[in-house]
């Protein structure tokens, strides 16, 4: 079993360091001062990103006789989101720190016991300002009460008339004291009060035509496009059930408080599937698909044992839902979601079938039954897998070279078929017209069928070092054993080296695509 206990933020930062030195993920609006909670992915992300999506299409959709992809529009009617819900009730309940502004998820606030002091601001004696007005700080066990007096004197500076008063020189009134157990009315940060619970619209509303009179909204996620256009799949292209319909595309959410680095974020992408099926299947066909995701991340790199089943109880689970996985993943900063898998019974097509008038009903021709088709939902955050991938492919292992000097090597190792840069391709000396000549050739002949870096800046340890950083798992070396200067028998040879094991051995030029297909796919 997993552990949900390991936290490692020397890793993550180490982590998010390189992602931003080697170019894998930068900030949105950077130059600007940054956008929160949205971010851009440089070359290097870009292409990792990519390949992810493209291997989750091929084995979800390309590789399957019974799922069909489609592409939905980002912006989404307003109508189509007031039947599903979204509308009426897609919110958080969302509590303010009166101290720091920051706005929390009042159902994630941890209990916390301790002792609550209220205060009342009296003012300063060489102002006429006071105020009347209540506050609270909760001291946490085996802290002195001094801290609550001086988060206080904070909170009462911001109505000071004069700014030039220090909060030091604020007199306070202590109102009354209390030991309070497994309160959820501050916040863990610094003790502040937080206001009453509120819900807080995680939906980006626009306005579009020509007197922006028509509303639409930014989707909050992908699995309604493919419930208002199943009937069109159906009929357009002559399935039977089961059957899905599969999307990878971009979802918008107004999130309060964006964190873990892309792990949470208010632009993301998933990679989601609605299976359509018999209502006496959802059940059997939600375990067989739990097991086939849970696959998925084993072939790209991602151990079963880092791996954790959330079973959602009773009570815990979406109204609408029977039955949910939900597949986690021991990040550095904690035990965290990857995908959903969903038995969301016939609840979608059920409120859009009744709110657009039209059936969407299935007509089973050997059985001569019609029914509305049940859904089980895998839902995965691309965003998340990219992350999740770049902390189970970091490692950092130390070195000894023969004079016993100590060498830390950094690497991602990426599998192959995801790795952003598929093979370094070097001349051994740029000097050498032919070296560079004949490894200019390799890098034309392979960049037809996969993405390579071609370096020559340097000394080829050198080199080797940056492609691991990056994850390539193969560099070629052009060398003078290639030109057939030392050994006319390794002529039109070059040096394959392997970024795992470090590793080296010589193939001639001519088998280099087909040595390579057979890896990196």
């Amino acid at each position: 079993m997993a552990n949900k206990d390991v936290t490692d933020p020397a890793r993550m930062e180490k982590i998010v360091s390189l992602c931003k030195r080697r170019g894998f993920v930068f900030q949105a609006g950077e130059l600007y001062g940054g956008l929160n909670g949205v971010w851009d992915y440089g070359p290097l992300g870009a292409e990792l990103k990519r390949n992810l999506k493209d291997y989750w299409w091929r084995k979800t959709v390309q590789e399957r006789d019974d799922v069909l992809g489609m592409d939905g529009s980002i912006l989404t009617m307003e109508q189509v989101l007031v039947a599903s819900g979204h509308v009426g009730g897609f919110s958080d309940p969302m509590s303010d720190c009166l101290l720091s502004k920051a706005r929390l998820r009042a159902d994630q606030i941890p209990e916390q016991d301790g002792t609550v002091v209220w205060f009342t601001g009296a003012g300063h004696p060489a102002s006429e300002w006071s105020i009347q007005r209540e506050f609270a700080v909760l001291i946490a066990p085996g802290k002195e009460v001094g801290e609550a007096h001086k988060t206080a004197r904070k909170y009462y500076s911001e109505f000071l008339a004069n700014k030039q008063v220090s909060p030091k020189e604020i007199e306070l009134v202590e109102d009354r004291r209390e030991e309070v157990t497994g309160t959820t009315r501050f916040n863990p940060d610094n003790g502040s009060l937080l206001t009453e619970p509120r819900q807080f619209n995680l939906m980006l509303q626009t306005n579009f035509g020509a007197t922006g009179e028509q509303i639409a909204y930014l989707r909050p996620e992908t699995a309604q496009s493919i419930f208002v256009q199943y009937k069109n799949v159906l009929d357009s292209n002559r399935v039977k059930l089961p059957f899905g319909i599969a999307q990878v595309g971009k979802s918008f959410r107004n999130e309060i408080n964006p964190r873990n680095f892309t792990f949470r974020s208010r632009e993301f992408e998933q990679m989601e599937i609605e299976y359509f099926c018999h209502p006496d299947d959802g059940m059997r066909l939600t375990d067989e698909w739990l097991e086939t995701r849970l696959s998925f991340y084993e072939e790209i790199g991602i151990p079963r044992a880092k791996l954790h089943i959330n079973d959602i109880p009773d009570g815990e689970r979406a109204f609408y839902s029977k039955k949910t996985y939900d597949i986690e993943y021991e990040f550095p900063f904690g035990v965290q979601e990857l995908e959903g898998v969903a038995y969301r019974t016939d609840y979608d097509l059920g409120v859009h079938q009744k709110a657009a008038g039209k059936p969407l009903l299935y007509f089973d021709e050997e059985t001569k039954e019609k029914f509305l088709p049940h859904v089980v939902e895998p839902s995965a955050g691309c965003d998340r897998t990219v992350l999740a991938l770049i902390c189970e492919a970091f490692d950092e292992e130390t070195l000894t070279d023969d004079k016993d000097k100590e060498d830390v090597r950094t690497v991602l190792r990426f599998k192959p078929a995801l790795a952003p840069v598929k093979v370094g391709i070097f001349p051994l000396l740029k000097k050498n017209e032919e070296q560079v000549r004949i490894a200019k050739e390799i890098q034309k002949s392979l960049q037809k069928w996969m993405t390579v870096s071609y370096d020559d800046g340097g000394a080829v340890g050198r080199r080797y070092r940056r492609q691991d950083e990056v994850g390539t798992p193969f560099c070629i070396t052009v060398d003078f054993e290639t030109l057939g200067e030392e050994n006319a028998d390794l002529k039109d040879t070059v040096t394959i080296r392997h970024r795992d094991s470090m590793e080296q051995e010589r193939l001639p030029i001519s088998g280099l695509l087909a040595w390579l297909l057979e890896r990196v796919r």
